[in-house]
C-alpha cells in the first residue's frame, strides 16, 4: 500500500537532554542574549540623549540615577553587550564564510570570544573610571 504524502517516518532532532554544552553553543547564545541586551540599552542612550538635550535639570536626574551604583551596574551590563555582541558577531561572521567549523578551531574561538567580551568591557571601565 502507498504511504501519503508526509507520512514516511523521518528523522527527528535530539532531544535537548542529550546535547553537551560547548563553547560554540554558549557564544551563539550569548550572541543572541546580548544582541537583546544591547537593543533594551538603545532605551538609556536615548534617555540620556534627550536629558542632555532637555536641559541642566533632566541631565542633573539622568546623572544621578547613572551614578546610583544600580545604575552604574546597568550601564556596564549594557556596555558588556555592545561590546561582546560586536565580537561575537565577528565570530559568526567568519563562520558564516564557511571558515572555522573545524572542531578544535571553533571550540578555541568560542572561548576568545567569550572572555574578549569580559577583557575588552573591564578595559573599557578601567579607561572610563582611571582618566
Amino acid at each position: 500500500m502507498a504511504q501519503q504524502a508526509g507520512t514516511r517516518n523521518r528523522p527527528l532532532s535530539p532531544h535537548l537532554q542529550i546535547w553537551r554544552w560547548g563553547p560554540g553553543m554558549l557564544s551563539s547564545i550569548l550572541h543572541r542574549a546580548t544582541g537583546i541586551a544591547a537593543s533594551v540599552g538603545i532605551l538609556v542612550l536615548l534617555w540620556w540623549l534627550g536629558a542632555l538635550v532637555s536641559g541642566p535639570a533632566a541631565y542633573a536626574k539622568f546623572a544621578a540615577v547613572a551614578g546610583h551604583p544600580l545604575g552604574i551596574l546597568v550601564l556596564v551590563g549594557i556596555s558588556y553587550s555592545v561590546i561582546a555582541h560586536g565580537v561575537t558577531g565577528i565570530r559568526h561572521f567568519v563562520l558564516d564564510t564557511g571558515a572555522g567549523y573545524e572542531l578544535e578551531q571553533n571550540k578555541l574561538w568560542a572561548n576568545v570570544c567569550t572572555a574578549a567580551g569580559f577583557v575588552l568591557t573591564a578595559l573599557f571601565w578601567a579607561a572610563l573610571l582611571l582618566r
